[in-house]
C-alpha cells in the first residue's frame, strides 16, 4: 500500500510515494533478521562508549595512494593518535588529492585527557582544514571520521577491549559483495565485462554490486543478469559533481529492474518518469549519498527500506551509532559501504559490519578486490570471518 506525498522540487510538484504498513509479501535478496535481534535489545549504544577514558600525547598522518579498479588513484591519510604504549589509527578518505597535499607541515595538537565524549565535543571547535577549505564539503565529515575512529580504537586498546565487546555485542562472520564498474570505450562502444569475468572465475560464488550506465545495452545486461550475481545497482542518480554521475534514465531504470528482479536498486534519481517505473518496486530502494545522519534519514523523499551505511559520511561515532539504533527499531536494513579505503579504514568498516549488519550486503571486500593488481585468487571469499582476539577496532 502507497501514500503519495506532494513535494516541490524546482519548479515543479511531483508525487513520490510512501510507504505504510504494507501486508504485500516481499522476497529479500539478504536475510538480515540476525542484524535486528543483534541491536534490538541494546539501545542507546553511544552510551556505552561515551565515557571510555582516552589519553593522547602524541599523534601523527601517512598518506597514501593507490590506483584502483575504477580508474583513477586513490590518496588518503591515516591520522595515528598515541598514549600510554597503545596507538589508534583512522583514514581520511577525502576524495580530492589536494586536500591531502594540503596537511603537509600542518601540526593538530590533539593532546590530553578525556573521555571518548568529551575528546569528541573538544573536536566540534577544532579546524581539521587550517589550510585551506576542503575542495567539496564532503571533506569535512571525512576528515572528522578519520580522527574520531582513530580516538575510539586508542580508547577501546587503553582500556583493554574491542569494539563489540565495548557495546555489549558480538561479531560475525561478514557477508560481502565486490563493488566494480564496466569499462567504458571511448568511441562508446559496449561496455567490457571482463572485470566480472575475473572475478567470478576466481571466485564462482562472488556476488557483486555494479554501477549501471546509459551505456548498458540490452545485451550487457542480459548478460549480466545470467550470471545470477549481482545484488546491487548503484544507480548514481544522488551523485552530482563527481566522474561517476549518472542521469536519470527512466529506460535504464526499467532495463535493469525487470532484468536483476531480486537486486537492491540504490540511489535512484527521483523524477516524474523515474517514479513511474520505481512503482511497486519500492521495497528494493536503497539509500547511500545523502545519507548522512538521523536527519538526514528521516527527510528522505521516500521512507526507505534500505540504507548503505559508509561510516565516513558521519563524521562522529554518535551520529553513527545513533542512525544504526534509529534504523534497526524502524526496521529499515542495512548494509556497509566503502570508500576505496587503502589502509586501516578497510578493517574499521569490515568490523562495523561484523558487530552491526554481518548479513547484509556489506561492500566491504578486502582490498584486493579494488586494486587493478589484485591477486583475486588469494583474495578471500565471501564470508569474511572475525579473528578470535580482536583488539579496538580490529577485524
Amino acid at each position: 500500500m502507497k501514500m503519495g506525498l506532494s513535494i516541490q522540487r524546482g519548479q515543479h510538484e511531483v508525487v513520490v510515494w510512501r510507504r505504510i504498513q504494507s501486508t504485500r509479501q516481499t522476497t529479500y535478496p539478504f536475510d538480515c533478521a540476525v542484524q535486528i535481534e543483534l541491536v534490538s535489545p541494546t539501545p542507546d549504544l553511544y552510551n556505552r562508549i561515551a565515557e571510555l577514558p582516552l589519553v593522547i600525547d602524541g599523534s601523527h598522518r601517512t598518506t597514501h595512494e593507490s590506483d584502483t579498479t575504477s580508474g583513477f588513484v586513490r590518496t588518503t591519510t591515516v591520522f595515528a593518535l598515541a598514549g600510554n604504549g597503545d596507538t589508534g589509527r583512522g583514514e581520511d578518505v577525502t576524495y580530492d588529492t589536494e586536500d591531502h597535499d594540503a596537511l603537509d607541515g600542518v601540526e593538530f595538537d590533539f593532546t590530553g585527557t578525556y573521555t571518548f565524549d568529551e575528546f569528541s565535543s573538544m573536536l566540534d571547535d577544532m579546524d581539521l582544514f587550517p589550510a585551506k577549505e576542503p575542495e567539496r564539503d564532503t571533506g569535512y565529515p571525512y576528515r572528522r571520521w578519520a580522527v574520531e575512529s582513530a580516538a575510539l580504537e586508542l580508547a577501546l586498546k587503553q582500556t583493554d577491549t574491542n569494539f563489540a565487546t565495548a557495546l555489549g555485542l558480538e561479531r560475525h562472520p561478514t557477508q560481502f559483495v565486490v563493488s566494480t564498474r564496466l569499462p567504458e570505450p571511448d568511441d562508446g562502444g559496449t561496455p567490457s565485462r571482463g572485470r566480472v569475468e575475473a572475478l567470478l572465475d576466481a571466485h564462482p560464488d562472488t556476488e557483486l554490486k555494479l554501477d549501471p550506465t546509459s551505456a548498458w545495452g540490452q545485451d550487457t545486461v542480459e548478460a549480466l543478469a545470467a550470471t545470477d550475481a549481482v545484488r546491487i545497482l548503484d544507480l548514481k542518480g544522488q551523485y552530482h559533481g563527481t566522474i561517476v554521475d549518472q542521469e536519470p534514465n527512466p529506460d535504464l531504470y526499467r532495463r535493469v529492474g525487470e532484468s536483476f528482479p531480486d537486486a537492491i536498486l540504490e540511489d535512484p534519481a527521483l523524477t516524474d518518469e523515474t517514479e513511474a517505473v520505481l512503482d511497486g518496486v519500492e521495497r528494493r530502494v536503497s539509500w547511500d549519498a545523502p545519507v548522512t545522519g538521523v536527519e538526514s534519514v528521516e527527510n528522505l523523499p521516500v521512507e526507505p527500506s534500505w540504507l548503505n551505511i559508509k561510516p565516513s559520511r558521519f563524521g562522529t561515532v554518535k551520529s553513527l551509532l545513533d542512525t544504526t539504533e534509529y534504523a534497526f527499531e524502524r526496521d529499515i536494513r542495512l548494509y556497509g559501504g566503502g570508500q576505496f579505503e587503502l589502509d586501516v579504514g578497510r578493517e574499521h568498516i569490515q568490523t562495523l559490519a561484523s558487530v552491526l549488519y554481518p548479513n547484509g550486503p556489506n561492500d566491504v571486500a578486502p582490498r584486493a578486490y579494488n586494486r587493478p593488481d589484485g591477486d583475486l585468487e588469494a583474495a578471500p571469499a565471501s564470508p569474511l570471518t572475525p579473528s578470535t582476539d580482536p583488539s579496538g577496532l580490529s577485524f
